[in-house]
């Protein structure tokens, strides 16, 4: 079928066109993509160096740092330049590569999460099985499963975009391209769009944050009727903490954004809540993690260390 698209480049708006308000942002978003591609990095980093965390919790924790670093890397750049020129234009084809990453990497995100709490499930509840429910082939198929489901869920909504007839105005108020903002711009029938948005999109949002819920009613409800040491059941509990700070932080603003969806919401709020989740969530993982575990501590500590002492020899 013949691409029937009229507008052939948008024009992103972006957060503000107070130029002062411009140069203070682009500070504040530059040093937080940049400690977001550092912490993440790290997590990453000690993940793989450090023989005592190949571990699967680790290994998702891994996945999460890089789904983190392309995530951010998808939007931060270009709202970036977006602070340096006046009008910011972006080609129909870049706008659906952009959408379709940023969906692709989202999605992805949000299953992990998902995946981790069944990992804390099984750890916890049924730790004299957990090397066999979690062995590695298991760890490498749900990984592969999540980039794989998430990639195919953001290929569908970017083909359905892509399908739309824009005639114009093709400005598009919000810091980069995504499926809300541009269907406020569409000029065919969005309904299909909507109905995806709405079905396929919340379950890919509500799935995994019913099943981190339901994992965690069994860990406390496991913890209070089965153990018996309130040691133990702090010291069990303390390692789902960090992970549900960051499911927290990460799906309460996702639901919020595409839970019953319409193209005629609000497009400064819709950009606050996406700033949250896609920047300010990505930089605050490594940090949670970080702070909030002990293991992932005295690895840092001990590879420092070592390159400390081989820098001194």
């Amino acid at each position: 079928m013949e691409n029937q698209t009229e507008v052939h480049e948008f024009i992103l708006l972006g957060l503000t066109k107070d130029r002062q308000k411009q140069f203070i942002l682009f500070i504040l978003f530059l040093l937080v993509y940049v400690a977001s591609l550092l912490g993440n990095g790290v997590i990453l980093a000690i993940a793989l160096a450090e023989p005592r965390l190949h571990t699967p919790m680790y290994f998702f924790l891994g996945n999460l740092s890089c789904l983190d670093i392309f995530y951010s890397t998808v939007t931060v750049p270009n709202m970036l330049n977006g602070f340096l020129i006046e009008n910011q234009t972006i080609s129909f084809i870049g706008c659906l590569t952009q959408l379709h990453f940023f969906h692709f990497l989202g999605s992805s995100e949000a299953l992990v999460l998902g995946v981790m709490a069944f990992d804390r499930y099984v750890a916890i509840c049924n730790p004299l099985r957990y090397t066999v429910i979690m062995n590695k082939w298991a760890c490498l198929l749900l990984a592969g499963a999540t980039w794989c489901i998430g990639f195919f869920h953001a290929l569908m909504h970017t083909v359905v975009t892509s399908r739309l007839w824009f005639c114009g105005p093709n400005h598009v108020h919000h810091f980069f391209c995504d499926i809300k903002p541009l269907l406020k711009l569409a000029c065919s029938s969005i309904t299909l769009n909507l109905t995806l948005l709405n079905t396929i999109t919340g379950c890919i949002a509500l799935g995994p944050f019913f099943l981190t819920l339901l994992s965690y009613i069994y860990i406390v409800s496991f913890l209070f009727f089965k153990v018996q040491s309130w040691q133990s059941r702090w010291k069990a509990f303390s390692t789902c903490a960090s992970h549900l700070t960051v499911v927290t932080l990460f799906y309460i603003p996702v639901l919020s954004n595409y839970m019953l969806a319409s193209a005629g919401g609000s497009s400064e709020r819709d950009m606050i809540i996406t700033l949250l989740y896609s920047v300010v969530t990505p930089v605050l993982n490594p940090l949670i993690y970080t702070l909030r575990n002990q293991e992932v501590k005295l690895a840092l500590k001990k590879i420092l260390s070592r390159k400390l002492f081989s820098g001194q020899t």
